[in-house]
């Protein structure tokens, strides 16, 4: 980041590949110092010594070009190239004066005006309460002013893409200073491109590659709810302002600036300000004491959010299963329906099959060790793994083993079966392809640790996507060939799911994340309570997730907003089932739940012996789940 203030001069980071004090580059600029380091360069103070009368201090900013790749060293040169190129048309008060560029060796320079001054974000960690909001409003006019210039840029608006209180600096005279444009770009309507930006700072727009000067304008939002509430955004989760109003936090933010605020951080860049100059005009009303009208509608207006706390009115009271099935030991797979039969895997090393009319026992497979993970069936074949390390291949009319698959380890993850063959991750960090017919190896993925999240597949684009226990997230192909991988901070678990070119999943680092299928970028993400094991349930506009923390959510497909959260007594690991507009899960509080899938009230539940970490299956109005009491339950739905 190039942020010329004298606080980075005294705190800059100083290693060998710096310039010296003394040095001269070009004949001219004389180094003082180093103002801020990075791993692509520095930023240094210098004289510029073509004034030797008086000292004329400039900031120069440096690129380190070390790729051994050429066509990437050429790249990092037309990117530095294009920002200074960029910035030499520019000529606004609020925009640092570009006063030379040059190339040495495998370094880059841009010479800038010095700004004496410190940026938003010292500001505010410096002051000991609140900023005054008539000094950020003043502030944020300036803002405007600048953005409404280089959105009226010409040839073509320039869209800053990266406002955030790092990038803004008071200078000595109290005057806003834009600073850092190495993101800034010519927009064209309907252009799009990576996803670039500062989380938090960053429009959903942005997020998918769409860069526009409404972008800009929900930064500004942002980056005055920070100022006003001290809240860092890059702290919560994406586009999450409305639940976290400013003045809840700050008391003293004025209405007719909140109005404001929402209105600039409305996800929908249609409901924002139609431009800066207008977001100037209304943030002048504040200064003069006027009221500000709110928008018709906003989709930054805070949303419910609401904890659903097990109401008892109209709550279907008295449930009493229609059958129940007991094992030997604790069942925490999800049960499978499939013809007349119910499976379902117990920690007793047994795989049972029940009937699925009145749940009489049929038959049973004994594996070496227990069931964590759920049978699935594909071709009347029933293909399940166990603790024992094995996938085994079983007829699912009789019980007879047809083959079995060994792994290296323990599996505790449920198999996909797709394009001939069943994909299974195992304890061995492994994601294995094992031919459906006759349980041999096509080919196996190795991942960083143990693979416990069920596969999804896309079967016209030919890829397995999955996360394993050390918090990588990975996209694989038919072959086993990575495509891509994604890091999250802690284990994924959880399942993926997918919709609408999104894979969705859970994260124990207690995010729902949203990302490209195609490509691993984020959409979105977020932040419950707690860790997250449960996998996601989608419709065409929300996801449904449990969490750790006790509560199954309601998020917005396209935003991950809380649409609301249904509060049980103790974690939810249970995936929730979605069957005639309600749904359906389990909690380690020992109870099995349905909501209205609406606005999650409750419609009933049932209280079993034992945690219900079993995810429901509902078919033909029957809930089929199981307990760590060693039951199987059957209810009616």
């Amino acid at each position: 980041m190039t942020n010329f203030s004298t606080r980075q001069f005294t705190k800059g980071l100083i290693s060998e590949s710096n310039l010296k004090a003394g040095s001269i580059l070009q004949g001219r600029y004389q180094i003082l110092g180093v103002l801020g380091a990075g791993g692509m360069g520095s930023v240094y103070q210098a004289r510029d010594m073509h004034f030797p009368n008086v000292s004329k201090l400039v900031a120069i900013k440096e690129l380190l070009n070390l790729a051994s790749d050429p066509r990437l060293r050429e790249m990092i040169v037309k990117n530095f190239e294009r920002e200074a190129n960029l910035l030499a048309t520019l000529n606004h008060p609020s925009i640092p004066e570009t006063h030379d560029t040059f190339t040495h060796q495998d370094r880059s320079y841009l010479v800038q005006e010095f700004i004496d001054g410190k940026d938003l974000e010292a500001l505010l960690t410096e002051a000991p309460g609140f900023l005054p909001e008539s000094q950020i409003v003043e502030w944020a006019i300036q803002l405007c002013d600048v953005l409404t210039y280089l959105h009226e840029h010409k040839p073509e608006p320039i869209v800053f893409r990266d406002l955030k209180p790092a990038n803004v600096m008071i200078d000595h005279h109290g005057h806003v200073r834009l600073i850092d444009f190495g993101i800034a770009k010519g927009f064209q309507v309907g252009q799009k491109g990576t996803m670039i930006g500062t989380e938090g700072y960053c429009p959903p727009e942005q997020y998918r590659g769409e860069a526009g000067p409404a972008g800009d304008i929900y930064s500004m939002g942002a980056t005055l709810h920070h100022l006003v509430t001290k809240k860092d955004p890059r702290l919560e989760p994406p586009f999450s302002f409305g639940e976290r109003p400013a003045r809840n936090i700050n008391p003293a933010v004025s209405e007719a600036l909140d109005v404001i605020m929402n209105r600039a951080l409305a996800y929908s860049p249609a409901d924002r300000f139609p431009s800066a100059a207008a977001m100037k005009d209304a943030l002048i009303t504040v200064r003069n004491g006027e009221v500000v009208p709110a928008p018709t509608a906003s989709v930054a207006d805070p949303p419910s959010g609401q904890t659903n706390v097990m109401p008892l009115a109209n709550v279907r009271s008295n449930v009493v299963p229609l059958w129940t099935f007991k094992c030997e030991d604790e069942v925490r797979g999800q049960p499978l329906v499939a013809g007349g039969l119910v499976y379902v895997g117990a920690y007793d090393h047994n795989l049972y099959a029940v009937s699925r009319a009145d749940g009489k026992f049929a038959w049973k497979y004994a594996a070496e060790a227990g069931f964590a993970a759920s049978p699935i069936f594909e071709g009347a074949t029933i293909f399940v793994g166990a603790e024992d390390g094995k996938l085994y291949a079983i007829t699912a009319e009789t019980g007879r083993q047809l083959w079995s698959y060994t792994t290296g380890n323990s599996i505790r993850c449920t198999a996909r079966a797709a394009h001939g063959h069943v994909f299974v991750g195992s304890d061995d960090a492994h994601m294995h392809a094992v031919n459906s017919q006759n349980g041999r190896p096509a080919w196996r993925f190795e991942a960083i640790a143990a693979i416990r999240s069920r596969p999804a597949v896309l079967e016209k684009e030919g890829r397995v996507l999955f996360g394993c226990e050390s918090g990588e997230f990975y996209c694989i192909d038919f072959s086993g060939t990575l495509k891509w991988r994604f890091r999250c901070k802690r284990a994924v678990t959880s399942s993926p799911a997918l919709a609408e070119g999104l894979v969705i999943v859970g994260c124990s680092d207690w995010n729902v994340y949203a990302m490209e299928a195609s490509s691993g970028w984020t959409v979105w993400k977020t932040r419950t309570e707690k860790p997250i094991v449960s996998s996601p349930v989608l419709t065409d506009k929300f996801v449904y997730i449990g969490s750790a923390d006790g509560n199954l959510y309601s998020l917005d497909l396209r935003s991950g907003k809380v649409a609301w959260k249904f509060e049980t007594g103790d974690q939810v690991a249970s995936s929730p089932a979605l069957y005639n507009n309600s749904l359906y899960f389990g909690s380690v509080d020992g109870h099995v739940y349905c909501v209205a899938a609406a606005n999650g009230k409750l419609r009933w539940q049932f209280k079993t012996e034992g945690a219900v970490i079993s995810s429901p299956t509902v078919i033909d109005d029957v809930v089929y789940v199981g307990s760590t009491d060693h039951n199987l339950y059957a209810l009616a739905a």
